[in-house]
């Protein structure tokens, strides 16, 4: 490799999209997590907002699998861009990953996206709190403030199964023991089985544990990435102690929640009955420009299901509006579009939609 291959004349900057990077090195964090650092073919500039995912096109067994992962690298780092990925039993990605995934491999992402960053609410007293694998976003928020000497007093607290299982201990330690306005706290959560040596915290983390660790939580911005359950029991915390929840902020991505596929269902019968005395003067068309076709739907019916009815597969992961892989270019016509931190306010200036969460309102054309 030469010198011109970092030209930054000719070096791109990566934006929201479709990209065919390559896998350069994988680390073993844990017995079963491990970190895949990808880099571009061609030099980019891989910018992003830490806290930021990016959502993997994969081939699994014949199958088309999209799925989304924090970056848990930091853009201080600008040339590759790693995700740390637990290994899940019965995950069908984590293990294909794991069991699969080599240095020299080629795979497609997409991205970055996503609300849940340190850029966008900036702060100069921040609490991290996570639990398990949540510490990606966490780490490449660290690592950012560590690599540009941020004027910000960081507190970490980390909840792992055990000694073995906190990811990126080394690392932590050493950033946190060269700046004294980083503190780290880590719990391990086994009492009676932890199997190793260990003096710190034990247990769940409760509020008398986090009053020992950040005795000022209350006048932190905290962000907050773990399992529902683990990010509940903060809430809950900071609610009965009136903490004000507009600088509260979680990372949302993951299965759907019960509630949301329940409404889902609901919805779904709801456009049963309506499609029975649906009048055909009140259908829309949606035109799918690339692919010359077109269909007639009920207005508030997505792009997405437009797309399904007529055969074409936008792809896409999480159908919220979240990990931004159904973003299409709207030429024409006008959507109501709900989502979640998927797409950026310049993609949508530029013209772009998510379509598993725009509701048609009238004809369109999409370039599909």
């Amino acid at each position: 490799m030469t010198m011109n291959y970092f030209n930054p004349v000719t070096t791109q900057t990566w934006t929201n999209g479709r990209h065919e990077v390559r896998c350069v090195k994988i680390i073993q964090e844990t017995w079963d997590v491990r970190t895949f650092c990808f880099m571009a073919e061609q030099p980019v500039l891989f910018f992003f907002k830490p806290g930021q995912f990016v959502t993997l096109e994969l081939e699994i067994e014949g199958e088309q699998i999209m799925r989304s992962y924090t970056i848990s690298s930091s853009p201080s780092i600008p040339y590759s861009f790693s995700i740390t990925v637990k290994q899940v039993p019965g995950g069908k990605v984590s293990n294909w990953l794991h069991a699969n995934m080599s240095v020299g491999d080629k795979i497609a992402v997409h991205g970055p996206v996503g609300n849940f960053n340190s850029i966008d609410f900036p702060a100069d007293k921040v609490l991290f709190l996570s639990g398990g694998v949540g510490i990606t976003p966490l780490m490449s928020m660290t690592r950012w403030f560590f690599d540009t000497n941020a004027n910000v007093d960081v507190e970490f607290i980390h909840s792992a199964r055990a000694p073995r299982d906190v990811i990126y201990h080394r690392e932590l330690v050493h950033m946190f023991s060269r700046i004294p306005e980083f503190k780290l706290h880590i719990v391990c959560e086994k009492k009676e089985d932890i199997g190793e040596a260990w003096a710190g915290y034990r247990g769940f983390l409760t509020q008398p544990m986090l009053e020992l660790m950040a005795p000022d939580f209350l006048e932190r911005e905290i962000f907050c990435c773990g399992p529902v359950p683990y990010m509940n029991a903060i809430k809950n915390i900071l609610r009965a102690n009136n903490y004000d929840m507009d600088h509260y902020h979680e990372e949302l991505f993951g299965a759907t929640p019960a509630d949301v596929k329940e409404e889902a269902l609901e919805m779904a019968e709801m456009a049963e009955e309506a499609a029975e005395n649906v009048d055909e003067a009140d259908l829309v068309t949606v035109e799918f420009a690339s692919s010359g076709k077109s269909v007639q739907i009920q207005p508030g019916e997505t792009v997405h299901s437009a797309a399904a009815q007529l055969g074409l597969h936008i792809p896409k992961a999480c159908g919220m509006g979240i990990c931004g892989t159904c973003r299409v270019e709207l030429k024409s016509g006008e959507v109501d579009m709900d989502h979640n931190g998927g797409i950026t306010d310049e993609d949508i200036e530029e013209g772009y939609i998510l379509s598993c969460c725009s509701r048609v309102k009238s004809d369109l054309v999409v370039d599909f």
